[in-house]
């Protein structure tokens, strides 16, 4: 190393560092999102081809469903982009953790709705990865202010290893669905 002491980083390589830290953090989030995952199925993959009514069905009380879990991974997407950005917004949808899904849409309303609650977690993906986009590779190792666990960079990891874990549920639920045999299954 030149200049600055011993166990000192000189600038510009931090520089580069904390940009592919951030580079990596992107890749993580997109690749348990979109595309193709190491992993296998993304979570925007495992909603292709699911219909409202099948994206509302659970398989018994108590469990949750695609829908819910979709705006359960919307929400958390928002939640760590805005310990990010620290913006002034509120989520789109109510209650914030598990928003409520639909109970009285039908047809085409119903699908409708659905559709618009697939581009509301797209909407919050491409947000949460603008964010961390402009995040400050400074501030990867650091708590962010008013909270006293996780570092950004913790969070930013762990909103990739949501949706794949959500993506799992998913999977399991659309295999429920399936066996289910009729294709048109009631909500629960």
């Amino acid at each position: 190393m030149t200049g600055g002491g011993a166990g000192r980083i000189p600038v510009g390589m931090a520089r580069q560092a904390g940009d592919e830290a951030i580079g990596v953090l992107i890749t993580a989030l997109d690749g348990a999102f979109t595309g193709r995952g190491w992993q296998g199925t993304t979570l925007l993959g495992s909603l292709r081809g699911i219909g409202a009514e099948q994206a509302l069905w659970s398989p018994r009380a108590g469990r949750h469903s695609v829908w819910a879990l979709t705006l359960h991974a919307a929400y958390w997407k928002y939640g760590v982009r805005q310990q990010i950005v620290r913006a002034d917004e509120r989520f789109k949808r109510a209650p914030s953790n598990w928003p409520s899904v639909p109970s009285s849409l039908v047809g085409a309303e119903l699908e409708r709705a659905w559709k618009a609650d697939v581009g509301l977690l797209k909407h919050e993906h491409a947000a949460l990865v603008e964010a961390v986009r402009g995040l400050e590779p400074r501030l990867l190792g650091t708590i962010p202010a008013g909270l006293k666990t996780f570092t950004y960079a913790q969070r930013v990891a762990g909103a990739a290893a949501h949706d794949a874990y959500h993506t799992g549920q998913i999977q399991v639920l659309k295999r429920e669905w399936a066996a289910r045999g009729s294709g048109r299954a009631g909500r629960s």
